[in-house]
């Protein structure tokens, strides 16, 4: 791995500790600190959320270590305690701010509703602060306590159906292209298009063979995947990934390159890939269909290769060169970016992923925030692009308003 990309990753995993110690501090507060002065409780407390933390930040670590099925056991735990932490705050969050307006207008009810003093009534004393403004240790407990199980209702309750959603079958999204310069031999050929599974840990054999019979559902004339297939070795994954080779289309599967194909092995996986008979299209482009009627394929490596210091990397230009850009063509690369360029290049269609949408509430505002392009379908002078939320899942097994699917592309000459 190249010094850039192992750098990158070390500040990624110190910002992701420093943040998950700070949660985890803050969770110890709200459900064993303020809801209990037993010293029992609080050491339990202690050792509840230290043992969580750990176990979120070293999951992937514990596949190295311990055999297959309990690593990913406690994987599965580590990453859905995740989600459970992020909503636990947002519930927190949710209720304190509650109780502080709740508060608030108290206050100012009390303060508009006294008399006003008048010449012949004695000032009172100021001695005493009012007692509604008095809080009680039993009170603030009480107060604590009732947080806290809201938050733990609110919280479950989310997380289970998050948790429903991620794993339940994906959704079919139906989108129709009009693609320029598609013949008409050609009109209503269809692509199924998959992206972001993330086989690893969580995702195994299972949830790939249920993905596949879906997508040979859907008898497509060819089935694309958009990067970020997996998170680990061949070694590890090859068993569950090999699913793919069941896939069943006219015209076959091709894949392109996502960033945790990087981590993972690139070339490793090229090769696996390559030899279940998928095709892996490494900034090079071929031709689909028949030769009086057919359109190119492009397809490129990820787009954030090259700040990771990776020599294989997103080269747009090498993928279509000799290409003739009055083709009608579509374009497999993992992430959104370079579309207008690719446009003018002569592409037609873009098909990408890396979003997933955010995943899960509230990130999916903030990846429409980040992204231009964060899920869906968009269109500029006749040029489209498509951006999957996703099959799969990443770190999490949560999806909450932004649902898995899988996209099923029809072209319109």
């Amino acid at each position: 791995m190249p010094a850039a990309a192992i750098l990158r990753y070390l500040l990624f995993f110190s910002i992701m500790g420093t943040l998950s110690v700070g949660a985890h501090v803050y969770l110890y507060r709200r459900i064993f600190r303020d809801t209990s002065g037993h010293p029992g409780w609080r050491k339990a407390g202690v050792v509840a959320m230290a043992a969580m933390c750990l176990l979120m930040l070293g999951s992937r670590m514990l596949t190295f270590v311990l055999p297959e099925d309990l690593a990913s056991a406690l994987a599965t735990v580590g990453w859905a305690w995740m989600g459970t932490a992020v909503y636990l705050m947002l519930a927190f969050w949710v209720l304190g701010g509650v109780r502080v307006v709740h508060a608030w207008i108290q206050r100012w009810r009390s303060s508009t509703a006294a008399p006003a003093a008048t010449a012949t009534t004695p000032s009172p004393a100021p001695a005493e602060a009012p007692a509604h403004t008095l809080v009680s240790p039993e009170r603030r407990q009480f107060l604590a306590r009732a947080t806290a199980g809201g938050a733990l209702l609110a919280t479950s309750g989310v997380v289970g159906y998050g948790t429903w959603r991620a794993f339940h079958q994906p959704a079919v999204n139906r989108i129709a292209v009009r693609l320029p310069g598609l013949p008409k031999a050609l009109d209503g050929f269809t692509l199924v298009q998959l992206s972001d599974v993330h086989v690893g840990p969580v995702i195994q054999r299972r949830f790939m063979d249920a993905v596949v019979a879906q997508c040979n559902a859907l008898k497509p004339d060819l089935m694309v995947i958009t990067g970020d297939l997996v998170d680990g070795s061949v070694s590890e994954l090859g068993h569950s990934v090999a699913a793919l080779a069941n896939l069943r289309s006219r015209h076959g599967t091709f894949f392109v390159t996502g960033n945790h194909e990087y981590y993972s092995g690139d070339e490793e996986w090229t090769d696996a890939l390559e030899r279940m008979g998928i095709g892996v299209l490494r900034n090079r482009y071929v031709r689909i269909g028949e030769p009086s009627a057919s359109f190119d394929l492009v397809g490129v490596d990820d787009w954030g290769a090259a700040r990771s210091g990776y020599d294989k990397r997103y080269d747009l230009a090498q993928a279509v060169a000799g290409r003739d850009p009055e083709r009608p063509s579509v374009l497999l690369a993992h992430q959104p970016a370079n579309w207008r360029e690719a446009a003018k290049a002569g592409i037609g269609l873009q098909l990408s992923g890396h979003t997933h949408g955010g995943q899960f509430f509230p990130f999916n505002l903030a990846i429409s925030a980040i992204w231009e392009f964060d899920a869906g379908h968009f269109q500029e002078n006749g040029r489209h692009l498509y951006v999957s939320r996703g099959t799969g899942f990443w770190g999490p097994p949560v999806r909450v308003a932004a649902p898995p699917e899988i996209v099923h592309v029809t072209l319109l000459s």
